[in-house]
């Protein structure tokens, strides 16, 4: 039933009215869109916005700490890489105010935010040291996840218990901490203890993963953090632990790595990364 406003007239007069400003205001949404990304090349704003899709998942998901942990992306062609912008939190990242640096912490461009600092120094050191090493991977992802402290902090690391476990089995590396990561001599430490894998447990302090594109570093996270938050909650029971055989493990790490993590999740992740804040493209 329509109602009456005190002009006498009916809702249905307004309706057409009120369509037309939904309209306009999703128009100029997409006009604002598209201003943004026609400051960058089309291959730089595909970077962004997946990056972006990155940090707003990881929120969902539970790996945010504040404004501190970082996320980088390389831009394709370049030796530059993309990095939230000192002071914001996860979900307030979007792809327009990511910022672009160098291996040596210059920035090129500074993104569409604005706060006291623009990078965060121990993000830049972790981060360029892995970008600087590895020229076969794209994205850098670091947590500080209460489950990946934990396990940083036991002597034997990860167990290979699960079946989300047994993809790091032997490939997993670790690195000993050595205090706040501003020194930017760590950057070699942090490179060699990598190596040629895509997994790091930080002792004492988080988790690193790595991939050849977005997809890969989220999920590979996706799954060392699960592992992890597992791992203690099978040891908190008390009860005596049944491991698999190392062939076992080495025979799931195998077929696990047969196929490429992300490459089938991601699009499903990408939808619902657009049903919650998809405001992260702007």
């Amino acid at each position: 039933m329509l109602t009456v406003n005190r002009d006498g007239l009916t809702l249905d007069k307004f309706v057409p009215f009120v369509t037309i400003c939904i309209e306009f205001q999703a128009i100029s949404m997409k006009v604002k869109s598209k201003n943004v990304s026609a400051q960058f090349s089309a291959i730089e704003w595909f970077a962004r916005v997946e990056l972006a899709a990155c940090y707003r998942l990881a929120d969902i998901f539970g790996f945010s700490d504040v404004i501190w942990n970082h996320i980088t992306s390389k831009i394709p062609g370049t030796e530059h890489f993309l990095i939230n912008r000192f002071g914001f939190r996860f979900d307030e990242v979007t792809a327009s105010n990511l910022v672009t640096i160098d291996l040596e912490g210059d920035v090129i461009e500074s993104g569409s935010g604005t706060s006291a600092e623009d990078i965060n120094l121990t993000g830049f050191v972790i981060h360029s040291a892995i970008h600087a090493a590895r020229p076969d991977i794209t994205c850098v992802m670091h947590t500080h996840s209460k489950a990946g402290m934990v396990v940083s902090a036991l002597k034997h690391g990860l167990v290979p218990m699960t079946i989300d476990a047994m993809p790091f089995y032997n490939r997993v590396a670790y690195h000993d901490f050595e205090g706040l990561s501003v020194d930017l001599g760590e950057r070699t430490r942090l490179a060699k203890a990598l190596g040629d894998k895509n997994a790091m447990i930080l002792r004492n302090h988080g988790l690193l993963t790595c991939g050849k594109d977005v997809s890969e570093a989220f999920m590979k996270m996706y799954y060392l953090e699960r592992a992890c938050e597992v791992q203690l909650r099978a040891q908190a029971t008390g009860q005596d632990i049944h491991l698999p055989t190392s062939d076992i493990c080495e025979k799931t790490a195998m077929q696990s790595n047969q196929f490429s993590h992300g490459a089938y999740e991601w699009p499903a992740l990408l939808r619902l990364v657009d049903k919650k804040c998809p405001d992260y493209k702007e």
